[in-house]
């Protein structure tokens, strides 16, 4: 099963939005938000709730990339999230999800006993290559037990 195919197994809000997974590697995610009109808003684009959750599950898809292998001893969890909305998003959008830290340093972080925190940032762009909305969501690896 695809990193894609399992977020939209198990996150209803993945497919309610109908989100297409372009691109899922452990350090890079492009996931598309197509141009849909129960989702826009009062000037006609994507609506802001809908591009914030189109932005997370980028990030959510690159932290199942990176780290998928550590679920049998740790969940991953969003501790924060920031969004900056830039230009006018109009049409299908796509979010970029860059991973933050280097995975291994994350693991490390694991194998001590720690429960590390890791930034991943995100842009959203709309068809013409304008970057529309920023995110930077930090995430944490919590050891089950």
């Amino acid at each position: 099963m695809s990193v894609g195919e399992m977020l939209a197994a198990t996150v209803p809000m993945v497919r309610t939005l109908n989100l297409e997974f372009l691109e899922t590697g452990p350090e890079k995610v492009v996931v598309a938000l197509p141009d849909q009109g129960e989702f826009h808003n009062h000037v006609g684009g994507p609506h802001a709730g809908a591009m914030f959750t189109l932005a997370e599950s980028a990030s959510g898809a690159v932290v199942l990339a990176a780290f998928g292998d550590q679920l049998s001893r740790a969940v991953p969890l969003a501790v924060n999230a920031e969004i900056a909305y830039r230009k006018l998003a109009m049409g299908a959008v796509t979010a970029t999800a860059t991973l933050g830290r280097p995975a291994h340093e994350v693991i490390a972080e694991l194998d001590a006993g720690q429960r590390p925190e890791f930034p991943v940032t995100i842009e959203i762009r709309r068809a013409d290559g304008a970057v529309t909305g920023e995110m930077t969501v930090v995430w944490t690896l919590r050891p089950n037990g």
